[in-house]
């Protein structure tokens, strides 16, 4: 399943697995996930649910996401809404 989590140190991280910890690396915090798809029609990252594992992102935690560089230009929603406008988005 297309699952994603935020990490305990911003970053977003992404991918087809069967697990949310699956994504991570050893040693490395969760801090929430869920779910993704990709609207290319309307140039949208479409965040949703949460992990079974860790729970619903925990936007509030953090100042800044660190997103892949590939995401420039899209427009970020989670469950429908942008994210938090206290959320700095950061492209690596």
């Amino acid at each position: 399943m297309r699952k994603f989590i935020i990490t305990s140190d911003d970053r977003f991280k992404y991918g087809d697995v069967r697990m949310h910890m699956d994504l991570l690396a050893r040693g490395e915090g969760c801090m929430g996930g869920g779910f993704y798809e990709f609207d290319y029609v309307s140039n949208r990252l479409l965040l949703s649910g949460e992990s079974f594992d860790y729970g619903p992102p925990r936007w509030h935690c953090h100042e800044v996401l660190r997103v892949p560089e590939a995401f420039r230009g899209l427009t970020i929603l989670y469950d429908g809404e942008p994210l938090p406008e206290t959320l700095r988005i950061e492209y690596i």
